[in-house]
């Protein structure tokens, strides 16, 4: 058999050696139509995952949304978590005392691009009320009242408004782009367990996720501050919205940083420059 001429061969090579536009790429946004155009954030307490799942209507709520089995949240106790979810870092804080913030949050970046924000708390007094406990509400868990230049002005401070509220600005159609919802000390089952917020949100935001007007492109965010201390801090969260993939489970890792860089891409606010910078858009279950 007569050998094969050098250029031949390097052209057979050349051929089967897979091209570099054939590698799979890292998505790093989104190639269809965004999948909401609002947000909606409820995080419960200090629950893990395993916990979570085993309540009827959170295991019944991952049915019918996307459930992001590897999620986590990002250090302990309560406070630091918040912080992070809005201001892509924790910024040294590592307590439940009051802190005063002068950082930047996903507030500054929603106004920047002429977009609304909202935190509904429930038992918030209103009137910029920056004490740490009023009833069963604690700042600890309402981040943005600790950030200096809402605190300082009242008109920003004017997004933080009870959660009583929120059947109003439904039913004007004014709920804001972003929105953390915040339940009391109770509802959130801090101080009665998972079981009591599991019937809490049953009860409460049932018939909103069931309200046409209420889901209209939105993504609702179900999730936990932080685990019970016990486990790896990982965290029950899951989607809901008509973007979302019924059912659908993803076993990537996501955090707080995460949710937080998957809402900026979406609304194309850019980012904080802190975490969220380099944090994995959640990418693998929408429609």
């Amino acid at each position: 058999m007569r050998p094969m001429p050098l250029l031949l061969c390097c052209l057979a090579l050349l051929t089967l050696a897979p091209s570099a536009d054939a590698r799979p790429a890292k998505i790093t946004h989104f190639a269809k139509a965004k999948p909401f155009k609002k947000v909606f954030i409820i995080v419960l307490e200090n629950t893990t995952a395993a916990m979570a799942m085993q309540q009827p209507y959170l295991a019944k709520l991952g049915q019918r949304g996307a459930s992001l089995n590897q999620f986590f949240a990002v250090s302990h106790p309560s406070q630091p978590n918040y912080i992070a979810m809005t201001a892509a870092s924790a910024h040294g804080v590592s307590s439940n005392q009051n802190i005063d913030l002068d950082v930047t949050h996903i507030g500054d970046l929603l106004e920047a691009k002429h977009k609304s924000w909202r935190q509904y708390a429930e038992g918030y007094p209103g009137n910029c009320f920056t004490g740490a406990v009023s009833g069963r509400y604690v700042r600890k868990h309402a981040p943005f009242i600790s950030y200096h230049n809402v605190q300082s002005n009242t008109v920003r401070c004017a997004n933080l408004v009870n959660a009583e509220q929120l059947d109003q600005d439904i039913a004007q159609g004014k709920l804001a782009d972003y929105s953390l919802y915040i339940p009391d000390l109770y509802n959130d089952g801090h101080d009665t367990g998972v079981a009591y917020a599991d019937h809490w949100l049953q009860k409460t935001f049932g018939p909103r996720f069931n309200n046409q007007q209420f889901m209209r492109d939105m993504l609702v965010v179900i999730t936990f501050d932080e685990d019970d201390y016990s486990r790896d801090n990982r965290v029950y969260t899951v989607l809901l919205g008509n973007g979302v993939k019924a059912g659908a489970t993803s076993e990537r890792r996501y955090d707080f940083y995460s949710l937080l860089k998957t809402v900026e891409e979406t609304l194309e606010l850019g980012t904080l420059g802190k975490e969220d910078a380099t944090a994995t858009v959640i990418n693998d279950i929408w429609r």
